[in-house]
């Protein structure tokens, strides 16, 4: 993700699956985190080979860094205000802001307030930062993609993307049930969508909890593995790849039969079938 793709404005429709319902121009900036670029660029690769397959022109900007979510997290507010100015900086001009990292955009979306103060600018970027498969469901309106993925795939629900942005209810809070990473994938044709005992349960990640609580991080990171592995899971998803990355350490370590792919990279190659 290294070169700057020129924005080009263009008409796009839809006819309510894999098309949106009106006429219109955007702006589309593309936001890669910082591990994603260093260690899985192939999950933006990825990820703009979806939008594009919707007639949408991507525009990622070289400027951009790191969200300032490591730094929030650890209460270094001081070294992740720069970061969190240079983004605001670098998407201002956009009509939408789209990240494969749910953690990444509910740090934009909810905590850039903490660490910079309110502001009108915090709030206009903010609200048009976007997860891929929210922006897919809820922006572009699309109920179902036109593809095949026949494989049984078992979907990791991230905290961050269930809890803050609510791409899915969860199972603390009453009121009606959706899923709009689980809706997109299950519209697949082929795909067979395993069945959890623990469907919400955190991975153990965490970010700077995995390095502090390293124990109890991977004691928890096994028991969603050994979830999946017992619901018949050949393909774990995710839609925040910080999450992933820490379960395919552990089912690397334990030899478990189990492959990891972000769902950006499942819906790549599901439409391109």
């Amino acid at each position: 993700m290294s070169r700057r793709n020129s924005v080009r404005r263009k008409q796009w429709h839809t006819n309510g699956s894999t098309r949106p319902l009106t006429t219109h121009f955007m702006r589309i900036g593309l936001f890669i985190p910082c591990y994603i670029d260093q260690f899985y660029p192939q999950v933006g690769l990825a990820t703009v080979d979806v939008l594009e397959r919707f007639g949408l022109d991507i525009d990622f900007p070289e400027e951009q860094t790191c969200c300032g979510q490591p730094m929030a997290n650890a209460g270094l507010y001081d070294e992740a205000r720069p970061v969190a100015e240079r983004f605001l900086r670098t998407f201002a001009d956009y009509d939408y802001v789209v990240s494969p990292s749910g953690s990444c955009v509910a740090m934009v979306r909810h905590h850039y307030e903490q660490v910079l103060g309110p502001s009108p600018e915090i709030h206009r970027v903010a609200h048009k930062t976007y997860e891929l498969c929210e922006f897919l469901v809820d922006v572009l309106r699309i109920d179902h993609l036109d593809g095949q993925f026949p494989h049984h795939v078992g979907l990791h629900q991230s905290c961050h993307a269930l809890r803050e942005l609510r791409t899915a209810s969860d199972s603390e809070l009453v009121g009606p049930t959706f899923n709009k990473p689980r809706q997109l994938l299950a519209s697949l044709a082929g795909i067979e969508l395993t069945q959890l005992a623990r469907p919400d349960e955190c991975c153990g990640f965490g970010g700077m909890f995995a390095v502090s609580e390293e124990a109890v991080s991977c004691a928890m990171g096994l028991d969603r593995v050994a979830d999946h592995e017992n619901a018949g899971t050949e393909v774990l998803t995710s839609t925040d790849m910080s999450c992933l990355m820490h379960l395919e350490g552990l089912i690397r370590r334990q030899q478990k039969p189990i492959r990891v792919m972000h769902i950006a990279e499942i819906f790549a190659i599901a439409l391109n079938r």
